[in-house]
């Protein structure tokens, strides 16, 4: 659960435990609440005063390595439609591009190019594709080089007569993860030269359109990056100006809008202002924003809420869909708000959605993807199911030429969350925020260099191996994170283990003295646990450990023509071949209206846990590489059907009688289920 409140370490009576080995090793494990953020890190950049310093500070793109199945869905992605989306989508295209036109004219240029490149590139960075890093560089080079006299750059976008720069804001995230690779300081200068234009035109000319009013906070966050490299002050009158012509994302009972993008883009805009203006009433307002939008259209699994691209008072069922857009801003979101305000919470929402909601948005092979997915989603077909979702057209199917939104801004995903999984502390420190297996290098302690290297299936397996490499004895705090859902976590050192006290927390802290070749590992113990969603009709959801699970349905799949079922203004290239990029409607070849027949007394108990072996792939997001299944049992609810609209009617009040026999069913991860029921009644 997500909290706010006062960040102090918490070292509680009894709970510190200390480990000494034959070499005068010594390691102490504490239970804390956060980090202290009284200093800063020494060796990576944070915030600069007077902005205050951040619980966690995000690591250079390619200080983490990622393997197993992170890195699978990284090269999914470079195979797929991300790797590839250059040589396909006009509006990659170089010929009469705006972002290759020194005044910012083209035919082609708006927020496309810079929503691919910013996954595009730190995908490149975290493989080391020389290919791919080539072609971002042709870009980021050109941006920088066509940046006009008066400082502005880019597309030379007009609404109403004023400037929109929404398009400038993520290409400033490329420039920024560009720097961190190369150390280009070109970087710097060119974004102070921007600024400065920003901060020179008047207020009723600055941020006034819709996209860029609502998403004034992406811009404010590259503020402060420039501003801890350079500490020039005219930023931080920059900020303030931004914060003041941003939409009110400080409403006690409302939001500005109610566009999923913009909501978890910028339900974050006052936690980022708060690190200049130290009032918790801005911090506050972020934390409302996030309750806000959960308690009224979030009463479902998979870590986002419902109502398809807008938001509608009254449709908040399970069969509401959210953007592929939406779930990368909201993962990107959590993972600021872990570093600004030192909340786990945070973390454990970004699991949520990368585990359960993301991968099913996409083909397994990722060479297509669909605008919208629901909790509760029982045909992806080409069909306007318009007014049962907001959107009118084929926004259900699976397309590599979904809405050009999702179909170039899906490829940060995963690059950001690899890039987050671990992070440096303020106590020159590393924690591990994200599991998963990989190798990271970084500098610790007194400057020294360290190695750990992890081996895991998490979060299909409970235990996280990590080995120390250092060439000499190290002394550094290492943090490891305490997930939400855990509540008897365990950790060893060279097969001993460490005791730790079942006090709250939020991080295990490990303080002390490190040597090469030291074997560490975590035991994240994994339960069943049923959620009752009491404000949607008193539906359930079943977890084990971060995992929620969607009843297993056949799925059949039809392949069909892109270029027929394209949507609107996504275009193909000329010389682009449709025949190697197909769309796919997806129906469901068994029943899917199953209730779930619950002990009454014991719930937990009605559950079977199947482990199954991993699959050779190393790719888990798939019905029938899962490995682990549920078995449990359930009843068909015959008046549970497709409605009018073509979709799962909304869920039957529970409990729901049925004459059906009993039937045992089986349930698969979510996230590897594209057709999914993953909210169910309950049978009596």
């Amino acid at each position: 659960m997500i909290r706010m409140e006062t960040r102090t370490l918490l070292v509680m009576a009894g709970i510190i435990a200390c480990l000494h080995s034959a070499h005068g090793q010594k390691i102490e494990a504490t239970i804390v609440e956060t980090t202290v953020n009284n200093k800063a890190n020494s060796y990576y950049t944070g915030n600069r005063a007077p902005l205050s310093r951040e619980y966690f500070t995000r690591l250079p793109v390619t200080t983490f390595e990622p393997g197993g199945w992170l890195r699978k869905q990284l090269e999914l992605q470079r195979e797929g439609l991300t790797g590839h989306l250059g040589e396909i989508s006009i509006w990659l295209s170089k010929n009469d591009n705006a972002w290759l036109n020194k005044e910012g004219q083209g035919k082609w240029g708006w927020e496309e190019l810079p929503y691919w490149l910013k996954g595009y590139a730190e995908i490149g960075y975290l493989l080391n594709d020389k290919k791919m890093i080539g072609e971002a560089k042709f870009w980021i080079s050109n941006v920088i080089r066509n940046q006009r006299q008066d400082g502005d750059f880019g597309p030379k976008v007009l609404r109403n007569g004023k400037r929109d720069l929404w398009t400038n804001m993520p290409m400033l995230w490329c420039l920024q993860s560009y720097y961190e690779f190369s150390g280009d300081k070109k970087v710097l200068s060119f974004m102070s030269r921007y600024f400065k234009w920003q901060l020179g035109v008047p207020d009723d000319q600055f941020l006034e359109d819709y996209w860029e009013n609502s998403r004034g906070g992406d811009n404010m966050l590259s503020v402060y990056w420039l501003y801890s490299r350079t500490g020039e002050n005219f930023l931080l009158d920059l900020a303030t100006k931004i914060d003041r012509n941003t939409a009110n994302w400080r409403q006690q009972n409302t939001l500005p809008n109610w566009h999923n993008v913009n909501i978890a883009q910028c339900f974050r805009e006052p936690a980022t202002y708060y690190l200049q203006s130290h009032k918790k009433a801005d911090l506050e307002a972020t934390y409302n924003n996030h309750r806000l939008i959960r308690e009224i259209y979030g009463q479902v699994p998979g870590g986002m809420w419902g109502g398809d691209e807008n938001s509608r008072k009254g449709h908040d069922d399970p069969r509401q869909a959210v953007e592929t857009c939406g779930m990368v801003e909201q993962m990107t979101s959590d993972q600021f708000l872990i570093r600004f305000t030192g909340d786990a919470g945070w973390a454990d929402n970004c699991e949520d959605v990368a585990f359960n909601t993301f991968p099913a948005a996409f083909m397994p092979d990722y060479r297509s993807l669909r605008y919208l997915t629901a909790p509760n989603m029982v045909v992806s077909d080409a069909k306007n199911h318009a007014p049962g979702i907001q959107n009118e057209g084929p926004f259900l199917m699976m397309n590599p030429f979904s809405s050009r939104c999702c179909q170039h801004n899906h490829s940060a995903g995963w690059a950001y969350y690899a890039g987050n999984a671990w992070m440096a502390t303020p106590d020159n420190g590393l924690a591990f925020q994200l599991y998963t297996k990989g190798k990271l290098k970084a500098t610790v302690g007194n400057g020294e260099t360290v190695q750990v290297i992890t081996e895991t299936n998490y979060p299909f397996e409970e235990s996280i191996e990590m080995k120390i490499v250092t060439s000499s004895q190290v002394q550094f705090p290492l943090y490891l994170r305490i997930p939400e859902w855990c509540d008897q976590p365990s950790v060893s050192l060279n097969g001993r283990k460490i005791p730790l006290s079942k006090s709250e927390g939020k991080y295990i802290a490990l303080n002390g003295s490190w040597k090469n070749g030291d074997k560490l590992r975590l035991d994240l113990p994994m339960k069943i646990k049923v959620r009752q969603w009491v404000k949607n009709k008193n539906s359930v959801s079943v977890n084990y450990g971060p995992l929620t699970f969607s009843l297993k349905i056949d799925e059949q799949y039809v392949q069909k023509d892109s270029r027929e079922t394209a949507i609107g203004d996504s275009k193909w290239q000329a010389n682009a071949n449709a025949e190697k990029w197909p769309s796919y409607e997806i129906y469901a070849a068994s029943p899917w209206n199953y209730g779930l027949f619950l002990e009454k007394y014991d719930a937990i108990h009605s559950f079977t846990i199947k482990r199954k072996e991993w699959p050779k792939d190393d790719n888990p997001f798939v019905n029938s590489a899962a490995p682990i299944e549920i078995s449990v049992k359930g009843k068909v609810i015959p008046s549970w059907k497709i409605d009018q609209y073509g979709l799962c009617a909304e869920l039957p009040k529970s409990p729901v009688t049925t004459e059906a026999p009993e039937t045992t069913l089986t349930l698969v991860p979510m996230g590897g289920a594209r057709l999914r029921i993953s909210a169910f009644p309950v049978v009596e």
